[in-house]
């Protein structure tokens, strides 16, 4: 896509973060911006700031993890603005750390009904009607360097992003062999400021743990802590995810890898893949 002004563009987790920040950005370029998001206090203040600053916006209370909510979201999206062009299925959640077997079947089902399910809901509710406009159109799924790489501590959420990832390739080719109009990105970001390890403020009360009856594993504290601490000294602003966004739309590219650094550690995994090597974890802090 080139021409961007009076299009429409719907993003998932709109409220804050890189989801915040592409809206900002779609806006300035001319677009109508439908926010979705769950944390109702946040959408509103995005509403309201983003309309005092002239974008014409629609906000749209949404839990992407509820196949309802997303396609009431597409319902009121295609009903006020008549068609959508740009499609951002960004809104992602993380556990704290911990090791795979210490992971609650709470924790799989809370992060895999956002992170996950909520691709789902928007590429099962958008895209075919995005299809049926027979017009040139983007899918943006949010992954993460966590999708084609791996760690310790977290496998619930690298699980997921790996699962976005390969949707996004399918959804890809797919729409290829279609001969469709419609052009994918998948985001695949490494440390960026954003408030994704306070993401427990949005879980909902059925999906929480129960208070802990033993003392936080030290090992899980330490390693939480220093994440966060390279967050905050080494990540780029949302606003500079969202600019390599933009820039991906325009120019139609597939993996939206906004580190360089991390692309040794992608080559590295392909090679242990392809020589059948068990894989060696390298602290990335």
């Amino acid at each position: 896509m080139k021409e961007f002004n009076d299009k429409v563009a719907v993003v998932t987790g709109a409220a804050s973060g890189i989801g915040r920040a592409m809206a900002d950005r779609f806006a300035a370029e001319g677009m109508k911006v439908v926010l979705a998001d769950i944390e109702e206090g946040a959408l509103a203040t995005a509403e309201r700031e983003m309309t005092a600053n002239g974008a014409t916006v629609l906000a749209v209370r949404t839990d992407v993890s509820k196949a309802g909510d997303v396609e009431a979201l597409a319902d009121k999206s295609f009903e006020t603005f008549g068609s959508v062009d740009i499609l951002c299925n960004n809104a992602g959640v993380a556990p704290p750390f911990g090791v795979t077997w210490e992971r609650t079947l709470k924790d799989w089902e809370w992060v895999l009904g956002v992170n996950l399910w909520g691709v789902i809901h928007g590429v099962h509710s958008f895209v075919p009607r995005m299809i049926e406009q027979d017009a040139e159109g983007h899918i943006v799924n949010t992954a993460s360097e966590a999708g084609i790489t791996s760690s310790p501590g977290f496998a619930v959420y690298y699980a997921t992003k790996h699962a976005v990832v390969a949707i996004s390739e399918s959804l890809h080719h797919d729409l290829w062999m279609a001969q469709a109009k419609l052009k994918v990105s998948v985001l695949c970001p490494w440390w960026v400021k954003t408030g994704i390890f306070e993401s427990d403020r949005n879980r909902p009360a059925e999906l929480r743990n129960q208070p802990a009856t033993v003392d936080p594993n030290p090992r899980d504290e330490i390693m939480e802590k220093m994440s966060k601490q390279t967050l905050t000294s080494a990540g780029q602003s949302p606003s500079q995810i969202a600019e390599k966004v933009l820039d991906a739309v325009k120019n139609e590219t597939f993996y939206v890898i906004t580190h360089p650094e991390i692309k040794g550690r992608v080559k590295k995994r392909m090679e242990d893949i392809l020589a059948e090597r068990t894989p060696k974890f390298e602290a990335r802090f």
